[in-house]
């Protein structure tokens, strides 16, 4: 069991930061669909992971290009999403005590996921046709952080393709470089939402070794993918997203029906 948590984290830590889409949403889905843990325990895990990798990853770029991250827009929208996050821990607590049945919240997840990553998809395969803006606003761009954020840390996948379609469509922003600048607004908002849970007393029952294997595989797959990130060219690395989101889409419809049913 620990080896295929390893695996699962390692992969989608290195697809995640390429893409710049976290990892979570890989990890989120693929261990619900195993069922080894309850919604709350899997989010947590995923996150965590998701911080380990979104960290090394940020790190790694910075050291070779200090410029790669527009700090005047992206620390704005890592600031809302942060505050987003929190908002989207406590939703999904008032779910967890309005619906006791961890199924009910799990088919929940999976179907606002598939809304979102089949949403993202057709935006992707449509962008050469849709016009993309230069929000500058202040408030305007920490308000797409907060959204950010809370359908995150709701949805327990860390940040995800929505980072790079809001950033691409709000901002204008290239997908190669979207891509690194996800990765620090999800660091950010990651590491608000896990000092969140430990200061509210709310973590979820975990095997500590479990969440060891997986961070040292998010710092792993970190390392791995932000190398393979400087060399893939940017329209491979939309190819690797959008088949990304077919597989996440199949998988959380996969799970719907595993929850309902």
């Amino acid at each position: 069991m620990y080896f295929i948590f390893f695996i699962i984290s390692f992969l989608a830590s290195i697809v995640g930061s390429i893409c710049g889409i976290g990892g979570g949403i890989i990890i989120k889905p693929v261990l619900d669909a195993f069922g080894y843990f309850d919604v709350s325990s899997i989010s947590f895990l995923s996150g965590s992971t998701v911080l380990a990798m979104s960290t090394v990853s940020v790190m790694l770029h910075l050291k070779t290009d200090r410029h790669v991250i527009r700090l005047s827009l992206s620390t704005p929208l890592a600031i809302g999403a942060a505050f987003g996050g929190i908002l989207g821990k406590y939703l999904f607590q008032y779910f967890y005590l309005l619906l006791p049945d961890n199924n009910k919240i799990g088919a929940i997840q999976a179907f606002i996921l598939v809304l979102l990553t089949l949403g993202t998809l057709i935006y992707t395969l449509m962008s050469h046709k849709i016009k993309t803006h230069h929000l500058q606003n202040k408030l305007a761009v920490s308000l797409v952080g907060l959204t950010l954020g809370l359908l995150s840390s709701f949805l327990g996948i860390g940040g995800g393709p929505i980072n790079l379609i809001l950033l691409e469509y709000c901002f204008s922003i290239k997908h190669k470089e979207a891509a690194v600048n996800s990765l620090y607004i999800i660091m950010i908002s990651q590491f608000t939402s896990l000092i969140s849970t430990i200061l509210s007393k709310s973590l979820p029952e975990f095997d500590i070794l479990i969440i060891i294997i997986m961070v040292f595989a998010g710092i792993t797959g970190g390392m791995l993918g932000s190398k393979l990130h400087k060399k893939i060219s940017s329209q491979n690395g939309q190819r690797l997203f959008i088949g990304l989101m077919a597989v996440i889409i199949g998988i959380s419809i996969y799970n719907i029906f595993r929850f309902v049913c």
